[in-house]
């Protein structure tokens, strides 16, 4: 009873008076606002650990992503949906499919999707082809999401090295310059697309650290 129906909300309630003490600064260069503007179908393409980080961010996009079908990713299912976003459950071992085609469909009436694209499982920080898979069947952008913290939280023992800031944290949020719709003449297993997303991942990181050190919250 208390982990079905109270726990979650607990976390949510949690969550939401912690984001509100962050001080956010939220860089968006000019193609993610025009691609926003026009309606077209986006990927934000983030690493697994920064989740607790960025989970802000679906109240500002309405964000639509995949969730597990484990008891802990209900948790993360219920927060991401009062925070006005989508899910559509599923996980790697069960139910990706229809999850994947879920996503889809949310993506098609308007929701930008969030992945992260090193998991659910790892190896950390190795692009996984599923967000090329993804922006090839929905025609959308991909675009790398770069996050920084001033005073992080480190689970170190989680496999992803999650991070949550504490309270009252600087974090910052960089996007990096996006990645074409995938054609059907790509290979969502390339490598090489893979070292690329992964670059413009780590230096749209390595640009919110900048901005954690020199410049003044902005929103």
């Amino acid at each position: 009873m208390f982990r079905k129906y109270l726990l979650p909300v607990l976390v949510y309630w949690l969550y939401r008076l912690l984001f509100m003490t962050w001080r956010k600064t939220i860089v968006e260069e000019e193609p993610l606002r025009r691609a926003i503007e026009n309606n077209q179908p986006i990927i934000f393409a983030h690493w697994h650990g920064h989740e607790l980080a960025i989970t802000f961010l679906v109240s500002k996009y309405k964000l639509a992503t995949m969730t597990s079908v484990s008891k802990d990713g209900q948790l993360i299912d219920y927060v991401i949906r009062r925070l006005g976003g989508a899910t559509s459950k599923g996980s790697s071992s069960k139910g990706a499919i229809s999850a994947l085609k879920g996503l889809i469909r949310l993506m098609k009436k308007g929701h930008p999707a969030s992945m992260a694209v090193d998991g659910p499982r790892g190896p950390i920080y190795q692009v996984k082809p599923g967000v090329f898979e993804l922006s090839r069947l929905a025609q959308a952008q991909i675009f790398p999401v770069g996050v920084a913290v001033g005073n992080p939280l480190v689970f170190e023992k989680s496999w992803n090295k999650a991070i949550l800031p504490k309270p009252f944290s600087k974090v910052a949020v960089c996007y990096g310059e996006p990645i074409s719709t995938l054609d059907k003449s790509k290979n969502p297993k390339d490598i090489k697309m893979a070292n690329d997303l992964k670059q413009r991942i780590s230096d749209a990181c390595q640009q919110a650290s900048k901005l954690i050190a020199t410049q003044k919250p902005e929103c």
